[in-house]
């Protein structure tokens, strides 16, 4: 038995050696900050301040790229989580959004707060200054809702 386990282990270790070769870079793509949710709203600035610390690794351009997102397989997850949050809701493409899907958007922000959904869980486990709380939320959704009457809009949507 002693023997089968030794093997095991060296075949797991030889797969994340192996796993380092297959790289997964995480990528900032330009942004034009004219296009931006913090440009195109009125956005208040205790509310940027939570948007920025919980949300923005996932949900814009800027991502912090952490030194474990360089480590495979760990690189993939985060990847693929940056990947789905911005498809998902982008800060930096806002005003690419129609009228429609930034209500939309704005409706969904309030609601995964409300219900711990976001930031997702693991995310606050590792970045602990993303953690929300009751009032972090209760200001996102006062925000989110004057926000949605169109109170909040300073510019249209672009094309």
């Amino acid at each position: 038995m002693r023997v089968w386990g030794k093997r095991v282990l060296l075949a797991g270790i030889a797969v994340l050696v192996v796993a380092q070769f297959i790289p997964v870079t995480g990528t900032n793509p330009s942004v034009d900050p004219t296009q931006t949710m913090f440009a195109r709203m009125t956005v208040p600035a205790e509310v940027a301040g939570i948007l920025t610390r919980a949300c923005q690794d996932c949900h814009s351009h800027q991502t912090t790229w952490p030194w474990y997102s360089r480590i495979a397989p760990v690189s993939w997850l985060v990847a693929y989580d940056v990947y789905a949050g911005r498809h998902e809701l982008n800060f930096s493409e806002w005003g690419r959004y129609a009228a429609r899907r930034q209500d939309r958007k704005l409706k969904e922000i309030c609601e995964q707060v409300e219900r711990g959904k976001m930031p997702m869980p693991i995310y606050a486990v590792v970045h602990p200054q993303a953690k929300l709380t009751a009032s972090d939320r209760k200001a996102i959704c006062d925000w989110t809702e004057v926000a949605r009457k169109g109170e909040a809009t300073t510019t249209a949507p672009g094309p």
